[in-house]
């Protein structure tokens, strides 16, 4: 049984209270994606009627400051002029073909060109898939079926790597999910993250049978964790010693972490690497690619199979193409890193003069306050936090009209749209948020 919703919540949300009430009848949980429901905040999801630049608006009349950017993709903010023109003359000529258009290639080699590992792509039409179809190339390519991910990594929903996963699922304390074959967990061996010789301690004891090893190069989905030095350099060295394909899962941190991705930003090329949310400028997209030698074995080329009757959709990469034009410029990331920091900074001040324990992990403009005592370097550290904690400080901060990540576990996105006004006015719901926690 669901837990009580706050009475707050209902009573200054009462349009997006029935929308819920009316969505649970009809949709499971009444929402399209588990964390939506706010049940780890024990609050009414607010209804989102529309959104521009870094803030959202909800059918109640609310407006937020935006820190979940659609969970990452809203980099340049929502409905940026050139983006909803790029849209407005795709969707002028239809909006799907089921063939080859001039667009997917034009965003191929945007990607090819910007990306270290991809000297080819192949477009899909979410994260999820992009992962599910490098797992089965680099099963194919190595003739091995073991995988090796990380507690707390999140990959999609696909069945096998639903083991240990973050996200959701360590929202919900849902690390496996019923429906997932016994059979097909036993391919997904696990590791801590940020662990180099518990990754060589689990690659020893199968040997010759890992096909790869995934890993988010910087972790998102149990909050965000950078990757500790060596880390991921060891991975590239360890995998190529027992011939095994590394997979950098870069859905979150493609275009994000650099223009290049966090593999650009460590100097660190896998063999694949599978993006989305940003290369879509905010709509359904995934993409995976690496090496020739590796992609080529892709059907039409090869004998892998894996197909999708939106893969390349015009809209979604018009989207994109318009979106990573605007990250080419100069300057972007450094406005992007200037940002994080100062939010970052601001909310450690708050924290400490309410005399609330945290810690604040960043990269970039994607960050997590833990409420926890312990560094966190990985998903056990990240599971010391205190969830209840979190939910009073996220509930102050809604009613603020500062949106968060509803989950301790999730990472809070900045865009370029924020400006240093936005980002004021956001630390001081903090210094008031903070205050509540000890009062």
């Amino acid at each position: 049984m669901a837990p009580a919703l706050l009475q707050s919540a209902t009573m200054e949300h009462p349009k997006s209270r029935n929308l819920f009430a009316h969505a649970q009848t009809l949709i499971p949980g009444g929402v399209n994606s588990p964390v939506r429901a706010y049940r780890a905040v024990n609050r009414i999801p607010p209804f989102i009627l529309r959104a521009k630049g870094c803030r959202i608006y909800d059918v109640d009349g609310h407006s937020y400051i935006d820190y979940v950017g659609s969970w990452g993709p809203m980099i340049v903010g929502h409905a940026h002029p050139q983006v909803v023109n790029a849209l407005k003359r795709a969707v002028n000529h239809g909006t799907s073909y089921g063939a080859p258009t001039p667009l997917e290639v034009r965003l191929a080699e945007v990607l090819v060109r910007a990306v270290p590992s991809m000297a080819m792509v192949r477009l899909v039409s979410s994260g999820t898939e992009a992962v599910m179809s490098a797992i089965r190339l680099a099963r194919a390519a190595t003739k091995h079926d073991l995988i090796v991910k990380y507690d707390g990594g999140y990959h999609g929903h696909a069945d096998s790597l639903l083991v240990k996963a973050g996200s959701g699922a360590a929202t919900f304390g849902l690390p496996d999910s019923p429906g997932v074959p016994a059979d097909l967990a036993k391919q997904t061996l696990t590791a801590p993250y940020n662990d180099l010789a518990a990754t060589r301690r689990l690659i020893e004891a199968h040997p010759g049978a890992v096909a790869a090893v995934i890993v988010e190069p910087i972790a998102g989905n149990m909050g965000v964790v950078p990757p500790e030095p060596g880390f991921l350099q060891g991975l590239r060295a360890l995998t190529a010693e027992h011939g095994a394909l590394l997979i950098f899962d870069e859905v979150i941190t493609g275009f994000r972490a650099s223009y290049g991705g966090a593999q650009a930003l460590y100097g660190v090329c896998p063999d694949l690497t599978c993006l989305g949310k940003i290369i879509g400028g905010g709509l359904p997209v995934g993409a995976y690619g690496g090496r020739r030698d590796l992609m080529e074995q892709i059907a039409p080329s090869g004998p892998v199979y894996q197909a999708g009757t939106l893969s390349g959709n015009p809209l979604a990469v018009s989207a994109g193409l318009a979106t990573l034009k605007l990250l080419a410029k100069p300057q972007v990331y450094e406005t992007l890193e200037a940002k994080g920091a100062m939010l970052s900074a601001g909310l450690a001040d708050a924290a400490k003069a309410a005399g609330v324990t945290v810690q604040i992990n960043r990269v970039g403009s994607v960050l997590t306050v833990f409420f926890t005592s312990t560094p966190v370097r990985d998903y056990a550290t990240a599971k010391t936090s205190d969830t209840a904690r979190f939910a009073r400080f996220f509930s102050a901060m809604l009613d603020a009209g500062i949106y968060l990540p509803p989950s301790q576990y999730e990472a809070w996105f900045l865009s370029l749209a924020h400006t240093e006004r936005e980002i004021q006015r956001t630390l001081k719901a903090a210094r008031e948020a903070f205050g509540n926690l000890t009062s």
